[in-house]
């Protein structure tokens, strides 16, 4: 049944899988959609569908535009935090972020400089904001360049790879749960078959006992 709903997506969106995940990728630190939607929830799924069984990518190929979209992505979010972040700080949106996610950004790139990148890239909360506040900082692009591009060859791929080993994970689910119930049912008919000879040894031993023991009387 999964199997069949994959496929049937699969088909159904077909090579636009590739804009819709490398678009949320990029999305995600350009225009903060990853304060709502996680990059690598899309390149997760993504991954899933370059297994020839559930869709029609090309792993190599959606690797490859996974790691552009998300340099790229955060490029422009630097570039907006640099022209805007004062302005974004103090709108109703930075609000909503809050003050204490800003404060922990700015203690963080304090902390680790150009690091801050690569390990913002790599955590969960700091990935949307990190490039807008590293422009916010001032950090040189070069620097922000380096560390960003680092971190989306790190984090993009691995994205996309655990989503094809799950995809892969699923057809060995799929073939066990086809034998399993099999498994199951011969060694249920191993044991019945035991137990049944040994009742059936027990009650012949007690037989042949009661028959001595009525033979010696």
């Amino acid at each position: 049944m999964f199997e069949h709903v994959m496929r049937s997506i699969g088909d159904s969106v077909g090579l636009w899988l590739y804009a819709i995940a490398g678009g949320l990728a990029f999305a995600e630190a350009a225009i903060l959609v990853g304060m709502v939607l996680p990059g690598e929830t899309a390149l997760l799924v993504a991954g899933v569908f370059c297994n020839a069984k559930y869709g029609h990518l090309n792993l190599g190929v959606m690797i490859g535009v996974a790691i552009f979209c998300a340099i790229a992505g955060d490029s422009v979010g630097y570039e907006f935090g640099r022209h805007f972040g004062p302005a974004l700080r103090r709108s109703r949106l930075g609000e909503w972020v809050g003050a204490h996610r800003w404060a922990a950004v700015d203690g963080f790139i304090v902390r680790h400089g150009g690091k801050a990148v690569l390990l913002g890239r790599l955590t969960a909360l700091l990935r949307a904001l990190m490039p807008s506040m590293a422009g916010m900082s001032g950090m040189r692009y070069r620097t922000f360049l380096l560390w960003n591009a680092l971190g989306g060859i790190i984090w993009a791929p691995g994205c996309v790879l655990l989503g094809y080993a799950f995809a892969s994970a699923l057809d060995v689910v799929g073939a066990t749960l086809t034998w399993a119930p099999l498994a199951i049912l011969a060694v249920a008919l191993v044991v019945y078959f035991g137990l049944h000879l040994r009742k059936r040894k027990r009650e012949r031993a007690e037989a042949e006992a009661f028959a001595r023991a009525d033979a010696e009387a």
